[in-house]
């Protein structure tokens, strides 16, 4: 498969739709992930208010749901949220941030998993291993020597949603295939929220197809693509940021040239016995 191509195309119908993103996000990269949403041709809306929530669910084309800052609050307006979005029959991208390092965080991701269906279940190895009851995590990154692709994989069985994690190097599975991505640079490690516009990016990108797998996949290469653009002789991490969301609004300009994607068979990225209690 041509996944530059793959990706133009998508960035193309993203342009042409200009899809209404509702994001429930975390307080500390709102304007961020608003920005890359643009930067994406997408449109972003950032309602947080229970009284509202469900009505713009109903009137977008993908809902992000991320525990960054959450609350009790939060989480209601999250399922009232995602209960319209599933009436709706529009993806729901789920981002557990810090789960594994407080019971609050883990036992709310969990309930948003089961009570709500979940399109992709994008976390580090850390959130994605907790919601698993391994895994390990300091504040919201992650610790630990957890193989990813065994997390991302037992993670897809045990919930029966897409899963990404995303590190080093990106994995999506979704229960038969999984995609390997090797676009980024060490400077997003470097920047709060990373992860969580990465999480932003794949919503906006669900709109463009009906493969989640492929879709995440693109969505993730396609901004780490524009996370080594901006990595060239960048000064720090301030200059960075900037830079990183110049990068994606400069895709369409630029080009998508150099996705570097990888598939392989689902049951071949763990072994059967994974740790996790999942067979695979």
């Amino acid at each position: 498969m041509n996944y530059d191509a793959e990706a133009r195309r998508s960035l193309e119908r993203i342009a042409q739709t200009q899809p209404l993103i509702h994001q429930i996000t975390n307080l500390v990269v709102t304007n961020d992930s608003a920005n890359l949403t643009l930067g994406f041709g997408a449109l972003p809306v950032m309602a947080y208010a229970p009284e509202e929530v469900a009505e713009m669910a109903a009137l977008s084309q993908a809902l992000v749901l991320n525990i960054g800052t959450l609350s009790v609050g939060e989480i209601a307006a999250m399922l009232l949220a995602g209960h319209a979005a599933a009436m709706a029959e529009i993806p729901i991208v789920l981002d557990p941030v810090g789960a594994g390092a407080t019971q609050f965080r883990t036992e709310s991701a969990l309930r948003l998993l089961h009570e709500l269906p979940i399109t992709l279940l994008r976390g580090n190895r850390g959130e994605i291993g907790a919601l698993l009851g391994s895994g390990a995590v300091r504040g919201v990154e992650a610790v630990g020597r957890e193989d990813p692709a065994k997390v991302a994989v037992a993670a897809s069985a045990r919930f029966g949603v897409t899963t990404a994690v995303t590190g080093a190097v990106d994995v999506v599975v979704d229960g038969e295939r999984a995609l390997y991505v090797h676009n980024g640079d060490p400077m997003l490690a470097r920047i709060t929220g990373s992860g969580c516009m990465a999480t932003a990016a794949i919503g906006i990108f669900l709109t463009a197809g009906d493969d989640p797998l492929l879709q995440a996949a693109l969505a993730l290469a396609s901004y780490g693509l524009a996370a080594e653009r901006a990595a060239v002789d960048v000064p720090g991490p301030g200059t960075f940021r900037a830079r990183l969301l110049d990068e994606v609004a400069a895709l369409a300009t630029k080009g998508i040239t150099g996705l570097r994607i990888t598939p392989e068979p689902a049951a071949t990225a763990a072994t059967p016995n994974d740790g996790f209690g999942v067979s695979t």
